[in-house]
């Protein structure tokens, strides 16, 4: 059965395609792992083993009651690549899924992990404060959640076209809101944590090598807020500016950003 136990019993759903080395992919706040489809059609024809784990209440996993933490995020990947026992693995997130990445790292090490793939990552820190006043001021989050609360659809009605580009088909914006696959309580719970995490400390002591590739028209997590300022954290990075790249690169721009990956990977073998 595609399901591992987490370690409080939570049922965690996972996907696998392909053979050979291992790439983890792990999804943004809010998506399962159905996000990934065209990564796994690339990669997995290029011999790559593609592999996606359901976050806890995203997907086909369980909604667990509590655990919507960046600490039990990164134990249950932990949990995931002890189980199946990956080496050498590429580690690939996009947006919230970049925390999870450099929480597993400061947690349990990089003796599994070969490298990293950033896209569009809300690292380092996204909450304006007096050490970190790039960043976004807290009433825009709550602004956020108010809606979230009160009416979730039209937020993602709304959010879907900066997602994508103006060239970008009806048909495949329509896909784009079919991989949001939690509740509005686990999204709000996640984005929370989301906002109050600061991982610029842990993200220096990074051992791997790490490709980070960030479009400079995301209107999710800008470019200096994200991609800039967390390749700025890193000693062995590789920074992609993508030219009118939105927070769904991966859609918009995947035949660059699958030769830019497939570079990363060789040259880091």
């Amino acid at each position: 059965m595609p399901f591992i136990t987490a370690n409080d019993g939570t049922q965690l759903y996972w996907r696998d395609w392909g053979s050979g080395a291992p790439m983890l992919f792990v999804s943004a706040l809010g998506c399962g792992g159905s996000m990934w489809d065209y990564q796994f059609t690339e990669f997995g024809a290029r011999g790559m083993r593609c592999l996606s784990l359901d976050r806890r209440g995203h997907g086909r996993s369980d909604q667990s009651a509590q655990g919507y933490d960046f600490d039990t995020f990164a134990d249950d990947l932990a949990t995931f690549i002890d189980t199946l026992d990956l080496k050498d693995v590429t580690l690939v997130s996009h947006s919230m899924g970049s925390g999870e990445i450099v929480r597993y790292l400061s947690r349990h090490g990089s003796k599994r992990i070969a490298r990293v793939i950033l896209l569009a990552p809300t690292t380092p820190m996204l909450l304006q404060t007096e050490d970190n006043p790039g960043g976004i001021a807290r009433e825009q989050f709550e602004a956020l959640w108010a809606l979230w609360r009160r009416d979730y659809p039209s937020w993602v009605a709304s959010a879907l076209p900066p997602f994508f580009v103006p060239e970008t088909s009806p048909a495949m914006m329509r896909w784009g809101a079919t991989i949001l696959q939690a509740p509005v309580y686990v999204a709000l719970a996640c984005s929370r944590e989301l906002v109050e995490a600061d991982f610029r400390a842990e993200m220096r002591d990074i051992d791997v090598p790490t490709l980070i590739v960030h479009g400079d028209r995301d209107r999710s997590v800008s470019l200096e807020v994200g991609g800039l300022a967390s390749a700025e954290l890193i000693a062995d990075c590789t920074l992609r500016v993508y030219p009118g790249a939105p927070h769904g690169l991966l859609y918009t721009h995947m035949e660059q950003l699958h030769a830019d990956m497939w570079a990363f990977l060789k040259d880091s073998w």
